[in-house]
C-alpha cells in the first residue's frame, strides 16, 4: 500500500507565510508604481527644461550669434526625428531612453537661416535620485515583509495555542475526564470562531456523555436485575437429579451467570469510576504463577524481569481474558513473553479479524467467521477496559504469514499477538493512557 506524502506545518507558519506573501506582493507593486511614476515625472520635467533651454539658446544666437547651454548648429548626431520636425519648422524635444542607464534628452529648433540649433544633456545628477529612491523602496519593502511575518507569527501563534489547548482538552474528554470543558481550557478574552468550536465540542461531549451514561445505567440495571433470577436458577439446577439434562441446564445457567457478571463489569468500566489498588510486584514471578493456574499448557518466556506498581487483581483479569480468548479462538502452542514492562500473549491460530484490528474490541462482536462460534465478545472488551484503569495500553496485531512449512490446510498460522504495555508510573485518577511509544 502506497502512502501519500503529507507535509504538516503549524497554523502560525501558514498565517505568517500568507501575510508575508501578501505583504511582498503589495510592497513590490507599490515600489514599481512609485519608481515608474517618479521616472516618468523626471523624464517629463527633463523635456520641459530642455525645451526652455533651446528657446533661450535660440534668442541668444539670434541676438548675439553666441551659442549658449552647449548648443550646436546642425549637429551631425541629431536624431532623425528631430531633423524631420526641423524640416517641418517645428521646435521639438526627443528622449533617448534605453530603460537601464541615464536617458539622453535632446531639444532642437529651426533657425531663419535654415540651420538647426540643438542642445542635449543626460541629467545624471537628477536621475541619480532614482537610485536613492530605489534603495529606500527596497528597505521599506523588506521592513514591511518582516513586519508582516512578525504580525503573522503573533496572530497565528495565539490562534494555534488556543487550538492546541482545545485539542488537549478534547483528548482528555475522550479519555473519560468528564470534568474538562474545552471553552474553559482555551481561555482568552477575545471571542472568535475558536470559542464557537469549543462550545460546539462541549455541547457534543455533554450530549454524548448523557447518552452513554443512560445506556450504561440501562445495561447495568438490566444485568443487576438478571443476577438474582440467574443465581436462583443456578441454585435450583444444583438440586436436580444427576443426568445429562441436568448437566446441560447447569452449563447454560453458569454461562448466563458469567455473561451477567461480564456485562456488569463492562458497565462499571464504561462509567470510568473504577480505580486501581496499586501494589509493587515482581512481574515475571507474578505472571509465571498465574499462567500456570490459568493455562498450564502455555509457554512462559522471561526475557527481562521488572518490578511494577499495578493492581494485581486487574492484571490477572487481563491475562486470564487474553489466554481464554487465545484458547477459544486460536490454536496451540500458546506463548506468554515477559520483557520488562511489556507482556505478550500469542497463539498460532488464524489471527484477529480485520474489524478488531481496525476499531479495537467491541462488546458482543466475536469477530469474523474464522474466529466466531463461541463467546460474546466481552473478554477483550473487559481486558482493554481494565488496561485503561491500570494506565496501560493493550494493542492487538497479527503475526505475518504462515509458520515455516505450514499452509492453510494444516492450519499452521503464525497467529494473533496481544501486547500489554504497562506504564512506568502509576495511572492517573481517570486511568488515562500513559505516553508510550508503540513500534509498528
Amino acid at each position: 500500500m502506497r502512502r501519500r506524502f503529507a507535509l504538516r506545518t503549524g497554523l502560525r507558519w501558514k498565517v505568517s507565510l500568507a501575510i508575508a506573501a501578501v505583504s511582498t506582493l503589495v510592497a513590490v507593486v507599490l515600489s514599481l508604481v512609485v519608481h515608474n511614476a517618479a521616472r516618468v515625472s523626471m523624464l517629463d520635467n527633463s523635456r520641459t527644461v530642455m525645451d526652455e533651454r533651446v528657446k533661450v539658446a535660440q534668442r541668444w544666437y539670434e541676438q548675439s550669434r553666441v551659442l549658449g547651454f552647449g548648443a550646436k548648429l546642425d549637429d551631425p548626431r541629431l536624431p532623425e526625428q528631430l531633423k524631420k520636425e526641423a524640416w517641418r519648422g517645428q521646435r521639438a524635444t526627443y528622449l533617448e531612453d534605453s530603460g537601464t542607464g541615464t536617458p539622453e534628452v535632446w531639444a532642437s529648433v529651426p533657425l531663419r537661416n535654415g540651420k538647426v540649433l540643438s542642445v542635449h544633456t543626460k541629467f545624471q545628477d537628477r536621475f541619480a535620485v532614482l537610485d536613492d529612491l530605489d534603495r529606500v523602496l527596497i528597505i521599506g519593502s523588506v521592513a514591511v515583509v518582516l513586519g508582516g511575518i512578525a504580525l503573522g507569527v503573533l496572530i497565528g501563534d495565539q490562534l494555534s495555542r488556543r487550538l492546541r489547548k482545545a485539542a488537549t482538552a478534547a483528548r482528555k474528554l475522550a479519555e473519560g475526564d468528564s470534568e474538562v470543558r474545552v471553552r474553559e481550557s482555551i481561555g482568552g478574552r477575545v471571542r472568535d470562531e475558536t470559542d464557537d468550536l469549543a462550545r460546539a465540542v462541549d455541547g457534543m461531549a455533554e450530549a454524548l456523555q448523557q447518552r452513554l451514561e443512560a445506556e450504561r445505567r440501562v445495561t447495568a440495571d438490566i444485568a443487576h436485575e438478571l443476577r438474582t433470577p440467574v443465581t436462583g436458577l443456578l441454585t435450583a439446577a444444583e438440586l436436580l437429579p444427576p443426568g445429562r439434562p441436568t448437566e446441560l441446564v447447569r452449563d447454560r445457567a453458569q454461562a448466563m451467570r458469567t455473561l451477567v457478571e461480564d456485562v456488569l463489569e463492562v458497565a462499571r468500566l464504561d462509567g470510568f469510576a473504577e480505580r486501581a489498588e496499586l501494589q509493587e510486584i515482581a512481574l515475571a514471578e507474578f505472571i509465571v504463577r498465574r499462567v500456570r493456574v490459568m493455562a498450564p499448557d502455555a509457554v512462559v518466556t522471561v526475557v527481562r524481569d521488572a518490578h511494577v506498581s499495578t493492581d494485581p487483581r486487574r492484571l490477572e483479569r487481563i491475562m486470564g481474558n487474553l489466554l481464554a480468548n487465545a484458547a477459544r479462538h486460536g490454536k496451540p502452542p500458546f506463548e506468554v513473553t515477559v520483557e520488562g514492562r511489556i507482556l505478550r500473549v500469542r497463539d498460532h491460530g488464524p489471527g484477529f479479524p480485520e474489524g478488531l484490528l481496525k476499531d479495537g474490541p467491541s462488546r458482543f462482536r466475536t469477530g469474523s467467521k474464522d474466529r466466531a462460534g463461541t463467546g460474546h465478545g466481552l473478554g477483550l472488551t473487559i481486558a482493554a477496559g481494565q488496561a485503561r484503569v491500570l494506565g496501560a495500553r493493550l494493542t492487538f496485531r497479527n503475526a505475518d504469514g504462515l509458520m515455516d512449512g505450514g499452509d492453510e490446510a494444516d492450519g499452521k498460522y503464525r497467529g494473533a499477538v496481544a501486547v500489554l504495555w504497562l506504564p512506568e508510573s502509576a495511572p492517573t485518577n481517570t486511568g488515562s493512557f500513559p505516553v508510550i511509544e508503540v513500534p509498528d
